[in-house]
């Protein structure tokens, strides 16, 4: 058997297919939020689907470990990409100037690809810097992820810089920092969230957070989105009221039409597939997770548990802001759902990270 045949049978199957699943279902969700204003959205979606799947299993074949020579490049490149944002090349989409066009290029938006080469950089500094006191520690990781942090907040790209935080918390974590450290962590965070909320944020940002706790506050104003997506995926009911069903809140254009196929993806989802569809979306999630959670389990060394946590935390967040936003739970983020949301830019990171923990499920007998 060649190396290559052993390493495609030896994949995680569990991954690889959900993995899949989740993709296509993604460019059907799309289609089925924008088919009846556009063509553009669900064919450019199945264009990044397909190239996002050959990233994946390209990713999956190659040893996860090479990662350690690209790490600081593509960490000093996505924050160069990012600081560019602030310049004429950048574009200003949702209240945040978050996006980067590159002549013969195209768009995208460089603090997806800053926080996944943020995740290899602070593994690989983990990994090499295991006996180091831990106060110097934090201070170091402060260090590498405080410049991305603070230019994604200044976008201003809360939802963004709020991923952060989960993510460099379960690598601390995994990596073996003191409890009292994680506690300190915590406490300090709490601490500065009112300066934050007064000094960091846009007003429309802080509008968002306070009608999230009294929603009745501004209900033709900042509420209005949420209220329609809760009107829409209520009365989507227990089955929903079918595929490509007409007048509905989505169609109608209640739920707001630049954002249905990106934030709000879910509540086209519950609106069209009931209670059921939700609960089965959900579920694959949930087995995605596990199965990127199986695979930081048998990584062959620290880095690939390192890397692997970091990037299941990702996914994590942002499965459980994306529904949590549009069902009341969290505040109105902007964060897309993986793999499902309409999106160039953070599908290909999602697969680019898919595709690293399946090679670390792969090379996971391989003694370092």
């Amino acid at each position: 058997m060649t190396p290559l045949l052993r390493k495609l049978l030896g994949m995680n199957w569990l991954l690889v297919v959900i993995t899949i699943l989740l993709t296509g279902f993604g460019v059907l969700a799309v289609y089925s939020a924008t088919y009846f204003r556009t063509n553009e959205y669900w064919e450019k979606q199945l264009v990044w689907a397909t190239g996002g799947l050959g990233v994946f299993f390209v990713v999956s074949i190659l040893h996860y470990r090479w990662v350690k020579w690209a790490a600081l490049p593509l960490y000093v490149i996505s924050i160069i990409l990012t600081a560019l944002t602030y310049t004429s090349l950048g574009q200003e989409h949702g209240g945040a100037k978050c996006w980067l066009r590159l002549p013969g290029i195209g768009t995208f938006q460089p603090s997806q690809m800053a926080i996944v080469a943020a995740i290899l950089t602070v593994g690989l500094f983990l990994c090499h810097f295991q006996k180091m006191h831990p106060i110097l520690k934090l201070g170091c990781i402060g260090s590498i992820i405080g410049g991305p942090m603070l230019l994604t907040l200044k976008q201003p790209d809360f939802g963004m810089t709020l991923v952060w935080i989960p993510v460099m918390l379960a690598m601390l974590f995994i990596s073996g920092l003191p409890k009292r450290h994680m506690i300190a962590i915590f406490l300090i965070g709490a601490s500065l969230l009112p300066l934050v909320m007064n000094f960091g944020l846009k007003p429309y940002q802080r509008a968002r957070l306070i009608t999230f706790l009294d929603p009745d506050i501004d209900p033709q104003g900042t509420s209005y989105a949420i209220t329609q997506a809760l009107i829409a995926i209520g009365s989507g009911g227990f089955s929903g009221k079918g595929f490509k069903a007409t007048g509905t809140q989505v169609e109608q254009g209640f739920v707001p039409g630049t954002t249905v196929h990106t934030d709000y993806i879910f509540t086209a989802i519950g609106e069209q597939w009931g209670f059921i569809g939700g609960v089965l979306l959900i579920s694959a999630f949930a087995a995605l997770l596990l199965a990127c959670l199986f695979s930081a389990h048998k990584a062959a060394d620290e880095y690939g548990l390192i890397i692997a946590a970091g990037f299941t935390t990702q996914i994590f967040f942002h499965v459980y802001q994306n529904v949590g936003m549009t069902i009341a739970i969290m505040p109105i983020t902007g964060l897309p759902l993986p793999l499902v949301s309409y999106g160039g830019t953070f599908l290909l990171m999602i697969m680019f990270a898919l595709g690293l923990i399946n090679s670390i499920w792969i090379h996971r007998k391989e003694v370092t």
